[in-house]
């Protein structure tokens, strides 16, 4: 469990969803989505699963996409994984950091992206980046958006970021709305969506910061968002059980965790998306040094789940279930990358898993809805790592008392239903929201053909 749908801003979000889902079914096209890493996942071999979410998935990452945006003191850089970085900074500006209280000056450079038209006009959009932030740098990433009426948002800071927190404090920005749409956090979200009104479209912009006078800079290598309008449903229709497939993912408990670092929200229930992300990182072969280690006391065990809280940790949210942050985590290790997005069904996530990757999922449940997880949680991140030969979902599932019970076996057609409702009551009886298929995916920059198939089909590359 994490702070992830507490009322600092999941649970208004879930509120506005459910008003807004409401409004029935769901808008036209407003056409195709531009470039390559568009695309409207969802279209799995499981009809009724493709029908139920639409989701629009667009990414920067190759020379020619960062060649294609507006630079002002940025260049693109070519190479295995092309980039973005800082040329000639465009200007120097002061930053007092609302977590420190401390000002300092720096050098900037922007890049803004061409604008995408969503394949599905959405009620909501989350941005992920990647990027590399050496001592002394960090990034902004923001997103300015047209709604269907032809007006459009201001431009919304999506978060500030850097993979360290030495120079200033990993923070999303509270209090952005134009009375018509809100940023939650990580999620921008269309406040009425019952009215009608979606994004038809975007644009992203990122900004490079560095201290003045440094030769070193940022790196982004991925900059995307998932827009998203997810349907009005408390129950979702089953789906046929699919291949059976078990992967070998490190397991941590969060639970052991409990009391750990009160800067960084005391550990326990507030850890599950460091840890779970932790797990897959691990998965893929990242490695923490002893020197990175050294910070962490010697008497917690896996010091690495402690050292994944510290550094996904957003200064303004209070908590370790920023989204966005956690991908961000993932793509600080050698050859990863990561992003958050919707799936439709439980087929699409058991394509992934046959191609041998792990999903990181976000659900919120009464404990008599899930058999066997013995809690109950307004919001909470596991890892799906597998399923039975009857379908049944396979999870380490870090909310369990030590490492060695972590890997649970959920009924698949509660589980199922439970992570890709956007509408629940909660234990007095409320409605509350649920996240609608929100998972964080990782895998690495050169993926097996069969991974780069699947994940095309899904829209991510």
């Amino acid at each position: 469990m994490s702070r992830a749908e507490q009322p600092s801003r999941r649970t208004l979000l879930a509120a506005a969803v459910v008003a807004a889902v409401a409004s029935s079914a769901s808008p036209a096209s407003a056409g195709t989505a531009t470039g390559r890493s568009a695309g409207t996942a969802g279209g799995s071999a499981d009809p009724g699963a493709a029908a139920a979410r639409r989701v629009d998935n667009r990414a920067w990452t190759s020379y020619g996409d960062w060649r294609a945006g507006r630079a002002e003191g940025t260049r693109a850089v070519a190479g295995v994984r092309p980039g973005l970085v800082v040329a000639k900074p465009a200007g120097t500006t002061d930053y007092t950091d609302p977590h420190t209280g401390r000002t300092a000056a720096w050098e900037y450079a922007t890049w803004t992206s061409p604008v995408h038209r969503l394949a599905v006009p959405a009620t909501e959009a989350i941005v992920s980046w990647n990027a590399r932030t050496p001592d002394g740098t960090w990034i902004q990433a923001e997103l300015q958006g047209t709604y269907t009426d032809g007006t459009g948002t201001p431009w919304y800071v999506m978060g500030r970021w850097a993979a360290g927190d030495q120079d200033i404090r990993r923070t999303s920005v509270d209090d952005q709305s134009d009375g018509r749409s809100t940023v939650w956090t990580d999620t921008l979200a269309v406040d009425d969506a019952a009215s009608g009104l979606r994004l038809v479209s975007y644009r992203l912009r990122l900004t490079l910061y560095r201290r003045p006078g440094m030769k070193l800079t940022p790196t982004v290598w991925r900059l995307g968002a998932m827009g998203s309008d997810v349907p009005d449903r408390f129950t979702v229709p089953a789906s046929t059980p699919g291949t059976a497939r078990e992967l070998t993912v490190p397991r941590y408990s969060q639970e052991i965790h409990k009391g750990q670092y009160p800067e960084y929200d005391n550990g326990g229930e507030a850890w599950c998306s460091p840890t779970s992300s932790q797990m897959i990182v691990e998965y893929w072969g990242g490695r923490l040094t002893e020197e990175q280690l050294a910070w962490v006391d010697p008497s917690y065990a896996d010091p690495q789940v402690c050292h994944a809280a510290r550094h996904t940790y957003d200064h303004q949210y209070a908590g370790c279930g920023n989204w966005p942050f956690n991908a961000a985590y993932a793509a600080t290790f050698e050859g990863l990358q990561g992003v958050v997005t919707r799936l439709g069904s439980l087929t699409d996530l058991e394509t992934l898993i046959a191609a041998g990757i792990p999903v990181i999922t976000s659900q919120s449940f009464r404990e008599e809805e899930l058999t066997g997880a013995g809690y109950g949680t307004a919001g909470h991140l596991m890892t799906v790592i597998g399923f039975t030969p009857d379908g049944d979902v396979i999870a380490n599932d870090p909310a369990s008392p030590d490492n060695a019970s972590v890997r649970r076996v959920y009924r698949r057609r509660e589980w199922e239903n439970i992570w890709l409702r956007t509408k629940r009551y909660d234990a007095n009886g409320q409605v509350r929201g649920g996240t609608g298929g929100v998972c964080y995916i990782f895998w690495p920059v050169r993926p097996t053909p069969r991974q780069q198939r699947v994940l095309r089909s899904l829209g991510l590359t």
